[in-house]
């Protein structure tokens, strides 16, 4: 089994904002600049940066946790699934976003740890940045 990749990341948003952004497939894409399908429904399959990205919700706590099965395109046939959790919290000047993802197969591990912040998290941050200036 590979190293679990945790992550934690502030951005000057409430946790349900970042809830949003990731759960909400127009603000999800808007945000990544990858087209995204998701659905609020455990059991619900979503697909993320053009279909690269794929899996199924396994439980919602509206506005604090997301856990997914994920795999990216990177994955063998052959590999389980990933799982992924989302967990948002209030945080000084806005909210936080804890990422925790284990049983990602070593050919793809680095990738998808580098993926998050390259990914999601800077891109979040220009996506805040660009709202609140519009406001």
């Amino acid at each position: 089994m590979t190293k679990t990749i945790q992550q934690s990341v502030r951005f000057a948003a409430s946790p349900a904002t970042l809830f949003e952004m990731y759960l909400d497939s127009k603000k999800h894409s808007a945000a990544t600049g990858g087209k995204a399908m998701l659905s609020r429904k455990v059991g619900s399959a979503f697909t993320a940066w053009n279909k690269m990205l794929r899996g199924r919700n396994l439980m919602i706590v509206p506005n604090r946790l997301i856990v997914q099965s994920w795999r990216s395109v990177n994955f063998k046939p052959g590999d389980a699934d990933s799982i992924l959790i989302l967990e948002f919290s209030k945080a000084p000047g806005g909210g936080q976003v804890d990422l925790v993802h284990v049983n990602v197969p070593q050919q793809d591990h680095k990738g998808v740890t580098r993926g998050w912040p390259n990914y999601y998290w800077k891109p979040w941050k220009r996506y805040l940045a660009a709202k609140s200036k519009r406001r």
